[in-house]
């Protein structure tokens, strides 16, 4: 399930080198801690609660409202933890633009490497990213996507996806945890501070129209086509976000072909197919809705602190030698813990309590 939803403004630009190292080797040490006294599972539930996230990016010393927080915790864990996936139990894949892309190649890699079948990993990681890109619209292209698993093939999703003309960026968080449906209902909870209207096919409400749209796009392509442009001359309502010159005819007839030959038997079959995107979705949605009275809901579903100071000086500069002495402090403690004496990890367990 969706677990939460974090809204940053854009920001451009990358972290420095010597920041980004540290951030690396920090994000290790910590997530070693985790994962030896909780567990993988327990690492993956935090890294997909949104407070979380962000408290972890401000530890680490990065800019604690901006959109590039995301993308570099991301990498800085994947950089991190490469050296000891094995071990640690606990894999990342992904990451900003292009890699994002590689996430499946990645993802069947460590399946080859651990003897196991992540197949149904490589399908939840594409179906996340397909659900927040076109079956819940609501004007963020998706621009990065992390996937968390482990050797169970637990996993936990960080997405990124970003509105250029409100230069706002949108984060959210996935956990496999208690997952029913990809398409009815998987966001457990969105927070944010704005709402606006949006194409929401995962909601309850638009049961009726992704069943409509799933039987629609088992039919001949001709017929559809015939059906949309029926809804071109129609006269849309002001409240209707969908370009229409958006979704040409001839380009909606070469994706149904290829959906009118696979027979989708329900709407995540429909999602998951290949080529199908928003403007398909929004069409198929469209016709549900003008023509076989199924509307679609429009409702958008949205309902800290710095250890080491920030990257753009904000509260107060990066401190490098309190920054290293955190990780030393950490990895001391940790090699200690291996070995049987676990009082520094105990001391850090009160400290962590007389705070709360």
């Amino acid at each position: 399930m969706r677990v939460g939803t974090a809204h940053l403004p854009l920001h451009y630009g990358s972290a420095p080198r010597w920041l980004f190292e540290r951030m690396a080797k920090l994000a290790r040490e910590i997530t070693i801690v985790i994962v030896d006294e909780f567990g993988a599972e327990e690492f993956l539930r935090r890294i997909s609660h949104p407070y979380w996230f962000q408290s972890f990016g401000c530890v680490l010393g990065f800019d604690w409202h901006s959109s590039g927080l995301t993308t570099t915790v991301g990498g800085a864990l994947k950089v991190g933890l490469a050296p000891i996936s094995k071990d640690l139990g606990l894999f990342v894949a992904g990451g900003k633009g292009g890699t994002s892309r590689k996430t499946p190649d990645e993802i069947n890699q460590t399946s080859q490497m651990l003897g196991k079948d992540f197949s149904k990993l490589v399908y939840s990681s594409k179906m996340s990213a397909k659900v927040d890109t076109a079956a819940l619209q609501d004007g963020y292209d998706l621009y990065h996507h992390n996937f968390f698993f482990t050797k169970k093939g637990d996993w936990a999703v960080v997405q990124q996806g970003m509105n250029p003309y409100t230069r706002w960026a949108r984060r959210y968080h996935w956990l496999s945890d208690n997952l029913t449906s990809f398409v009815e209902e998987p966001h457990n909870a969105i927070a944010s501070d704005q709402k606006g209207s949006v194409l929401n096919m995962v909601a309850k409400t638009s049961l009726e129209s992704r069943i409509q749209s799933s039987e629609l796009a088992k039919e001949k392509p001709e017929k559809v086509v015939k059906q949309f442009q029926r809804v071109l001359e129609l006269q849309m309502p002001q409240r209707e976000e969908v370009e229409i010159s958006d979704i040409q005819p001839d380009n909606l007839k070469k994706i149904l072909l290829s959906t009118y030959e696979q027979q989708p038997k329900d709407f995540e079959n429909l999602l998951s197919t290949r080529g199908v995107g928003p403007k398909t979705i929004r069409a198929l949605s469209l016709i549900s809705e003008l023509i076989y009275d199924a509307p679609a809901s429009r409702e958008d579903p949205v309902k800290f602190s710095f250890a080491h100071g920030g990257k753009d000086g904000t509260p107060y500069p990066v401190n490098k030698k309190t920054y290293d002495k955190s990780i030393e402090i950490l990895k001391i403690a940790i090699e200690k813990a291996k070995i049987g004496d676990k009082e520094k990890l105990t001391a850090i367990k009160r400290l962590q309590y007389s705070l709360f």
